[in-house]
This record gives structure tokens, C-alpha cells and sequence, in this order.
């Protein structure tokens, strides 16, 4: 059974899910079995969807803390056309390079990625 998390917003997320968290798209992880003594204080990380998996990675030791920083650009899972829309007012912005937005682009859950993209993808469609 996956492990979720509930939002802020009152919506549930698990690891597959993609939701805005201070104005950038970000996936829930959990530890795993195999964690290592640092973090067996963290419930949970957010991973940022083109710098996750590292350093940019934010580790939160209980869900109350994330509801403390859930501020006015947080606003959990999109629909297709929010991400699309997300993605066309990011490329105006200087905070975020082509690359990066394409490589974001094929992830989020948009007519263009997401999901369909990523089973493709790893099945070598």
C-alpha cells in the first residue's frame, strides 16, 4: 500500500503525485526500510521535481511543519491545464531555463507529459 501524505489544502498525495509547494513542482517521499540514522527523524521529504533526489531535497519531521510553510504559492495538485498554464508563465521567468522547463514539462501531468510520458519512457516506447 502506498503511503500518502494529506496537503495543507486538504488533499492527499502519494510519491506518484505532482502538487505546487511554494511555486514549484514537487513529488512526496517517505523512508524507506532502509534509512539511515539521519533519517530516521524525517516522516517525510518534498523533492523537487527537476532538483530532486539531493541537496534541494526538503525533509520534514512531521507534517505540522509543512502546514506552518504552506504559503500563498502552495496550492497542491494542478489539473492539466493549471501545469500547462504553470509552465507558460515559468518560461517568462528568469528563475528557470529552457532545460530545466522541458524536463519538467515531460513530468508534469499535462496533454505533453506526466504520466503516459513516463510509462513510455520506461518501457522504451
Amino acid at each position: 500500500m502506498a503511503q500518502t501524505l494529506e496537503l495543507p489544502n486538504g488533499e492527499t498525495v502519494t510519491p506518484d503525485d505532482v502538487f505546487l509547494y511554494n511555486d514549484y513542482p514537487y513529488r512526496v517521499e517517505f523512508p524507506g526500510e532502509e534509512a539511515v540514522s539521519e533519517d530516521a527523524e524525517t516522516e517525510f521529504w518534498l523533492s523537487p521535481l527537476y532538483w530532486g533526489g539531493g541537496e534541494m531535497d526538503i525533509p520534514f519531521r512531521e507534517r505540522e511543519a509543512l502546514v506552518e510553510q504552506w504559503g500563498p504559492e502552495s496550492r497542491g495538485t494542478l489539473t492539466d491545464e493549471e501545469w500547462e498554464e504553470w509552465v507558460r508563465e515559468a518560461r517568462d521567468d528568469d528563475r528557470f531555463d529552457d532545460e530545466e522547463l522541458d524536463a519538467l514539462l515531460r513530468e508534469l501531468p499535462t496533454s505533453g507529459g506526466g504520466l503516459m510520458t513516463r510509462l513510455r519512457r520506461a518501457l522504451g516506447l
